[in-house]
This record gives C-alpha cells, structure tokens and sequence, in this order.
C-alpha cells in the first residue's frame, strides 16, 4: 500500500524530508571527496552493514579508508538527477545519478554512475540505510570505453560496472521478444515510478572495487 500524506502536517513533512534526503546526498559528496570519513560515515545508521560478517560505523570507516587509501588520490563527485520516493514516514528511496572524476595514479578516470539508495529516519534525522553503485563506465579521460567491459581502471583488468544488470527493462528492451507496437500501462502513481521500474530482488549486489 502506498503511503499518502493527507493532513496538513504530514504534507509539510514530507517536502522537509525530500530536501533533507537531497542534503544528505551532497553532505556525502562532499565528505567523501574532503576523506572526513567521520562526517561520511555519520550520514549512516550505527548498525549499517558493511558487510556479510561486519556492521557498524567504525566497519565502515576502516571499508572507506582502506578504497580511498588504495585506488584514488583525489575524487571529485558532482550529482544530478535525484528521484525519491516514500514507503512511508520514514523510510524511502531514491536514485542518483553521479558524475565523477579520480586522479588515480598518473591517470585521470572519469565515471558516470548511479546510486541506488535506501533512506531511514533514524532519531529525526534521514540517513542512509544502504548505497549501491551501479556503474556505467570508468576510463581515462582521453580514452572513451566503447564496447563491454567499461570499468577500466589503471592496472586493472576491465570489467562491467553492473548498471545494466541492475535495471529489468534494459535486458528486456535487448530481447528478442520486445514488442514496442503495444498500449502503454498507465503512468505510475506518486511514489511508484522506482517502484515500477527496479528489480525485486533487494538482495542484488555489483562488484564496488
């Protein structure tokens, strides 16, 4: 069931928490890209999980010091267009799209990329409750990446970003049984677009190193 705000009051708060969700995805650019780990990894839950057998914000800063320490020297994150949407008071999600730039080594990779995010309201304040990249391309500047494999790091094998996997409708459009000639559906409701669009499975991971 779709969450709809009715009074006044849960109105309000709704357009309060769509900027503050926007907010917290350009606190994270900027922490991230200044390394204050402490100000990156507050933008998550105490009990986030890192990983299979690791939780908790301290987790999280060893994860993001030992990625920042091991490929990047320097980052630099500009996001754009941002979709959200409610389950309810306080939950909600969200898609990111980011364009980003590394100094990595003696080469320069640029990236574009997506976010696929999870919000909670945690003590009054939205956080993060999980953030999966799905990425397009990663290549040096003056080498575009045309064909597969278009993570291309330096000193790296290259590899898919996994965007394309994450999204049912790209497999199905590239399928030998789409049918474009056909009646549309209805648009989706308020809060339903993501919805509608993305895959059921939220277990769904893609390769982040």
């Amino acid at each position: 069931m779709v969450w709809r705000p009715v009074e006044p009051v849960e109105r309000l708060d709704r357009l309060e928490s769509l900027d503050e969700i926007r907010q917290l995805v350009a606190k994270y650019c900027l922490a991230l890209d200044m390394r204050d780990l402490d100000a990156l990894c507050g933008l998550f839950p105490e009990d986030v999980r890192v990983s299979r057998d690791l939780s908790g914000r301290r987790a999280l800063k060893v994860w993001f010091d030992q990625t920042l320490r091991e490929q990047f020297t320097g980052t630099a994150h500009v996001t754009g267009n941002h979709v959200i949407e409610f389950d309810d008071a306080r939950h909600a999600r969200g898609l990111v799209y980011s364009r980003n730039e590394h100094e990595t080594g003696e080469a320069w990779v640029i990236m574009t990329m997506m976010y696929w995010d999870r919000y909670e309201r945690v003590e009054d304040r939205w956080l993060f409750r999980r953030r999966l990249p799905l990425y397009w391309y990663a290549t040096d500047l003056n080498a575009p990446p045309i064909g597969e494999n278009k993570m291309r790091w330096p000193d790296r094998a290259p590899y898919e970003g996994g965007y394309a996997r994450f999204w049912p409708s790209w497999e199905r459009f590239w399928g030998p049984d789409y049918v474009a000639d056909c009646d549309v559906p209805a648009p989706a409701g308020l809060d339903e677009f993501l919805a509608r669009m993305a895959p059921r499975d939220e277990a769904l991971s893609v390769r982040v190193r």
